[in-house]
C-alpha cells in the first residue's frame, strides 16, 4: 500500500461502483492512494492483509458473478488458504471493486455509509497529530 496515503483505494476505471466511490472520496475531500487492480495487482502480503480486515473471509472479496470466476470451474472450497490467495494474485479479475482500506478497516463495493467511518477515523486522527 501505498505509505504517504492513509487510504488506499483499487480500482477499475471502467467500474461503476469505482467511479462512484472516487468521486465520494474526492467530493469528501478525502486523500487517498489510487491503484489499478489488474496493472497494480495486490501482492500476496496485501491480499493477506486484506483478508485479515473481512468479516466474511475469501466471499467478501471474490467476485463469484464474474465471468472469469464462472470460467474457472473450479470448487474454491476445495483450495487452501495459500492457493486461493495465489489465485487472486493471478486473476485479480477475481476480486470485487472497488477494495478501500486505510490497514485497519475494509470497504469493498460502494458503500457510502462504510466509507463515511474510514473517513472520519482518518479525520481523527489528523485532528490529534
Amino acid at each position: 500500500m501505498e505509505e504517504n496515503k492513509a487510504i488506499t483505494f483499487y480500482t477499475y476505471p471502467s467500474c461503476t461502483s469505482c467511479r462512484k466511490t472516487k468521486a465520494w472520496l474526492k467530493k469528501n475531500d478525502i486523500d487517498f492512494g489510487e491503484r489499478h487492480l489488474f496493472r497494480e495487482t495486490p501482492s500476496s502480503s496485501e491480499l493477506k492483509q486484506i483478508l485479515s480486515l473481512t468479516t466474511e473471509g475469501i466471499d467478501e472479496i471474490l467476485a463469484t458473478r464474474s465471468q472469469t470466476f464462472k470460467q474457472l470451474k473450479i470448487d474454491v472450497n476445495e483450495l487452501t488458504f495459500t492457493e486461493m490467495v495465489e489465485l487472486l494474485t493471478r486473476e485479480p479479475k477475481l476480486l470485487r471493486r472497488p477494495i478501500i482500506t486505510d490497514g485497519t478497516k475494509l470497504v469493498v463495493g460502494y458503500n457510502p455509509s462504510a466509507l463515511r467511518n474510514i473517513s472520519q477515523k482518518k479525520q481523527r486522527l489528523s485532528i490529534a497529530n
